[in-house]
């Protein structure tokens, strides 16, 4: 990372550059004469204040640094390049995508946001994203979700061109709790399928009582996780028999235009380290591509380092990343006027 003008540190970014993306770097000593500590910090720059710089990094998570620390610093891109042979995707479309994937029972518009709701099952089917550029109501959202007996939850996007990081410091400053960070990956579908076929993976058209006992979240909710995960514009479900009632493996692929979406891709514990994980994908990706799909995509929470270096090496990269906020109480604002919109 270069800050450098003519051998020389420089601070190129000021409180003026609010919401935009900044590289930073900031130096830490002992005050005894050694040598400071570099840190560098990329992120949309959400406030700077009282002597204190708040940035949201690409993964969501918000980095307080002293403003006497800062000894260089500069505006860049609004996203990272996106890498070659990866399918070009904004995150509307995704989203979008990724809801009808994922269907809610109850859904509704309130303003620029869709709420869901599916009984508490699932982050995803129980929380609010954005549809269009407007600021969240979140009287009305909130509203909306205690009717139903849920907490108020809106799905907030970070790490690429027009996400929602001064939205989620705006959250946060409320009392708005962040959770279930995670990362959307994309692919290519055609070198998923790219592999000999695997006799093993069994692909059926509905979630059997068995599939739904080899995946976990089911577990929880059956009645409701049929209900969701059998939904979607055209559906697969793909298993791999164990050795007892619950199958070794299990996975899911949606198929929404150009786009197939995998989810419930899951491994029982003792049948890991045997490529049951690719079977699934491979064969789900086969089938999504004989029914017109050419793009992957799939969601993970950012610390599942293994499923993320799975997925890496099946061709999968970083496209933005999520989390959620979430509001227990009757929280009131105080100053409606002063959200932000979406950039």
């Amino acid at each position: 990372m270069e800050f450098t003008m003519g051998g020389q540190l420089t601070i190129r970014v000021e409180p003026s550059d609010v919401g935009k993306r900044v590289s930073l770097r900031t130096a830490t000593g002992d005050g005894k004469g050694r040598s400071p500590r570099f840190t560098d910090t990329v992120g949309v720059l959400t406030s700077w204040a009282d002597g204190t710089i708040s940035v949201v990094r690409r993964d969501g998570r918000t980095v307080h640094l002293a403003e006497s620390a800062l000894v260089a610093g500069k505006v860049v891109p609004a996203a990272p390049a996106r890498r070659r042979g990866l399918p070009a995707a904004g995150v509307r479309e995704l989203a979008e995508v990724a809801a009808r994937g994922w269907p809610a029972p109850e859904t509704g518009r309130i303003g620029d946001w869709t709420v869901r709701a599916a009984g508490g099952w699932t982050g995803r089917a129980n929380s609010a994203y954005r549809s269009g550029d407007g600021p969240p109501d979140l009287d009305r959202i909130g509203a909306w979700y205690a009717d139903r007996g849920l907490p108020a939850r809106l799905q907030v996007t970070t790490g690429a061109a027009g996400t929602d990081e001064l939205l989620d410091a705006a959250l946060d400053r409320e009392g708005w709790r962040a959770e279930r960070h995670a990362v959307v990956l994309v692919a290519a579908l055609a070198p998923l399928a790219d592999r000999e076929p695997d006799s093993r993976v069994v692909i059926g058209p509905g979630p059997d009582d068995r599939w739904l006992e080899g995946c976990s979240a089911a577990r929880h909710d059956p009645a409701m996780a049929r209900r969701v995960l059998a939904a979607g514009p055209w559906v697969r479900f793909a298993a791999v028999a164990g050795d007892d009632e619950a199958p070794a493996a299990v996975g899911r692929c949606v198929v929404d235009g150009r786009w197939a979406g995998f989810a419930a891709l899951e491994v029982a514990a003792r049948h890991r380290g045997k490529g049951l994980a690719g079977a699934v994908l491979g064969e789900l990706a086969r089938a999504a591509l004989a029914e017109g799909a050419s793009a992957a995509h799939l969601q993970v929470e950012t610390d599942n380092a293994p499923a993320r270096a799975l997925y890496e090496r099946l061709g999968f990269a970083e496209h933005h990343h999520y989390h959620y906020r979430v509001n227990f109480s009757a929280l009131k604002l105080k100053d409606r006027a002063s959200w932000p919109e979406t950039r």
